[in-house]
């Protein structure tokens, strides 16, 4: 397969660089071809706006709807968009790493979702879900956090994962992805927050990079998460009982 990991962390030693470093190196020699966006090492601006369109469909009201479709039929999309559609196309298999910021990801990431996941070219009315542009693709989150495992589930007080990466999930499968179970890396504690003794840290965190890899050795076998399709909908979107 080829793979392309979205990087989204701006410290380069940091523990996400590890696991996307872990990621890149291991599926290189398990024989895939393997590609990456850094988006902080190469500033990739995360806010739509009319400026970013040179050839506007509406030159006084603008409409990010309106204006990536106009730019899909046209082939005008700003240089850093047009890159990154280019790497999703090409890839079989996504990988998105980036750590928990305030219950979500980081706001490079969402506005490269903004951006990047174009109307038009990448999604229409009828080409998304099930029947997506990405369909018969896969999709995996890869999301670091600082508080323990047991502090997080339903009603616990660090949230609910399968809450707080549903938009990121559900919007890689409005564009056709089938999305893999998440791998969560729990406890990567540190400036002022410490949970357990920094020996025992570091032995975790080592073994936690093993798992990742054993994850994404699994990549093809893995079930994916379960979503609506057209078929589970009426035709006013709701769901059929």
């Amino acid at each position: 397969m080829h793979i392309h990991i979205v990087h989204a962390h701006p410290e380069k030693s940091s523990y996400n660089a590890a696991l996307t470093e872990a990621a890149f190196e291991h599926l290189a020699n398990a024989g895939h071809s393997v590609s990456k966006s850094d988006l902080y090492l190469e500033q990739f601006d995360p806010v739509e706006r009319g400026a970013n369109y040179k050839n506007r469909a509406d030159r006084d009201v603008f409409a990010a709807l309106n204006e990536q479709r106009h730019a899909s039929g046209n082939d005008t999309f700003p240089i850093d968009v047009q890159r990154e559609i280019e790497s999703l196309r090409s890839a079989d298999f996504l990988v998105l790493q980036f750590p928990l910021w305030w219950h979500g990801p980081p706001a490079i990431l969402k506005g490269w979702m903004d951006r990047v996941f174009v109307n038009g070219g990448l999604y229409s009315s009828r080409m998304r879900y099930d029947t997506g542009y990405f369909s018969g693709k896969r999709a995996l989150v890869s999301v670091t956090t600082g508080a323990p495992q047991k502090a997080f589930g339903p009603g616990c007080r660090g949230g609910d994962f399968e809450v707080m990466l549903w938009p990121v999930h559900y919007s890689l499968h409005y564009v056709g992805y089938e999305v893999l179970p998440p791998f969560v890396s729990y406890g990567v504690q540190g400036h002022g927050y410490s949970y357990e003794r920094e020996e025992t840290l570091r032995e975790r965190l080592k073994q936690n990079l093993s798992n990742w890899r054993g994850y994404l050795s699994k990549i093809d076998e893995i079930q994916p998460l379960k979503f609506p399709g057209w078929s589970d909908w009426d035709e006013d979107g709701r769901a059929l009982t």
